[in-house]
């Protein structure tokens, strides 16, 4: 009889305990997903001809986004974008521009009048998306995932003006934002895309 209760308490201790363990790692399942970043894979947006970009098809790669426009000071930026472009486009590297009218009013044209001015002015081939908005309560979602540490990881940012950059790994990630001013062949930018 004693054994029969032995063994009863046994199982009964095994399974309480075994219950526990799953509700541990259940709970402790749904937590790393909270904790666990996002990457700009996630991400399909429309292109100036309207096309979708999924942002998957960039694995492997580094990646620039920016966001541009046609009427600002530092519009010229274009021609250097352009020219890293070229020169480490087959080296694992792509810019993807963001045309925006948030500062200024600098990029008032239509999908069409920004995709003609960035070929005839610039000579731009690399992706441009469909004009969005980089900040306030229109922003769009890749840029809620660029300017906000709970999604990307890194930190918080805001869009100051045109032509910021965002830096992102072969992995997704955003690894570093660069200031408007700071020009695409800037050392820090360069040294970067070798690494």
């Amino acid at each position: 009889m004693k054994k029969i209760l032995f063994i009863a308490c046994s199982a009964v201790f095994f399974l309480s305990t075994q219950s526990q363990a799953q509700t541990s790692t259940n709970k402790l399942s749904k937590s790393d997903k909270a904790m666990a970043k996002e990457t700009i894979y996630q991400f399909k947006v429309e292109d100036l001809s309207g096309d979708t970009f999924d942002f998957a098809s960039l694995k492997g790669k580094k990646i620039m986004i920016v966001n541009t426009a046609s009427k600002c000071g530092l519009t010229p930026q274009y021609k250097d974008l352009e020219a890293i472009y070229k020169e480490y486009k087959d080296k694992g590297f792509v810019i993807v521009g963001f045309p925006a009218n948030n500062f200024a009013s600098q990029e008032p044209g239509t999908n069409k009048e920004i995709e003609t001015f960035c070929q005839q002015n610039y000579g731009v081939t690399f992706p441009m998306m469909n004009k969005v908005s980089v900040k306030g309560s229109d922003m769009c979602e890749v840029y809620k995932f660029l300017t906000q540490k709970s999604k990307n990881g890194l930190q918080d940012s805001e869009v100051e003006w045109n032509f910021q950059k965002y830096l992102i790994n072969e992995k997704g990630e955003l690894v570093k934002v660069i200031k408007p001013r700071t020009l695409p062949t800037d050392p820090e930018v360069i040294n970067w895309i070798k690494s």
